[in-house]
């Protein structure tokens, strides 16, 4: 489990990254801007694409692009992969998880476009998070009972 989590947690890492390259490149200029429906370009220089969405509701005025929070929690969920935290490795897969869901939402329903990276990472974030509850389930089941 621990291998397959960490590949997880490095495809995570490239389609981040992938994300916020779109979020710094000029806009019209996306590779990823296949149809009306499909626009890496559009999501990524959306306000959704920073946090806070609105630099009005932050006191510090700044900004930071969500997919540099996406490659941070793979980096994350990767170290404790690698260390076979499996409970602990249940909080930050599961907000990911919340997160990317909420940002799916935005895509369909408020920016009527999807990015494709985005896409990517929301499949990768789901099988992390159900083998993460596999890997936790199995070992409460394997764990010998007290006599």
């Amino acid at each position: 489990m621990k291998y397959l989590l960490l590949i997880l947690a490095i495809l995570g890492v490239v389609a981040s990254s992938l994300a916020l390259r779109e979020h710094y490149r000029e806009a019209g200029d996306a590779p990823c801007d296949i149809n009306a429906h499909w626009d890496c370009g559009i999501v990524n220089h959306s306000p959704y694409a920073m946090l806070p969405h609105h630099a009005d509701d932050w006191p510090l005025h700044f900004q930071i692009p969500v997919a540099v929070f996406g490659i941070a929690g793979y980096i994350l969920m990767g170290a404790l992969a690698f260390l076979r935290r499996y409970r602990l490795l249940l909080i930050p897969a599961f907000a990911g998880l919340t997160f990317s869901l909420y940002l799916a939402n935005i895509e369909a329903n408020v920016l009527g476009v999807w990015c494709i990276y985005c896409a990517i990472s929301l499949g990768i974030i789901s099988l992390m998070s159900l083998f993460t509850l596999g890997a936790v389930v199995a070992q409460f089941v394997r764990k010998p009972s007290p006599s």
